[in-house]
């Protein structure tokens, strides 16, 4: 997924945005879902893209892409009672230091508490 936001520990980074990659994965049985072949049966894959998209252009600004990653893990697993485990990165592609870096990112990986 790609999002246009304001997070990063420089001033222009919040004011002018920029791009931001997350990709999500997600922890859960889909045997039912595989033998039925109902949406029903699986995650809204639409809802969590509005709900990642919400979090990350519309939520708080964070400094830290860690917090960006934690928001959206938290809120998908507070969204989603069948997802176990989720698996959350998000990068950016254009990093304000001096020399060149394709991109800069973050891996979180977050469980449901037992």
């Amino acid at each position: 997924m790609e999002f246009f936001a304001k997070h990063g520990a420089l001033a222009p980074e919040r004011e002018l945005g920029q791009k931001f990659t997350v990709n999500v994965e997600l922890a859960l049985c889909l045997r039912r879902a595989g033998a039925s072949d109902a949406l029903e049966d699986t995650v809204d894959y639409a809802r969590a893209w509005a709900l990642v998209r919400d979090v990350v252009q519309r939520g708080p600004t964070r400094v830290t892409i860690e917090a960006v990653a934690e928001d959206v893990s938290r809120t998908l697993l507070e969204t989603f009672a069948d997802v176990r485990a989720c698996v959350v990165s998000v990068d950016k592609r254009e990093v304000a230091i001096e020399g060149h870096l394709g991109s800069l990112g973050v891996r979180v990986a977050r469980a449901r508490d037992a």
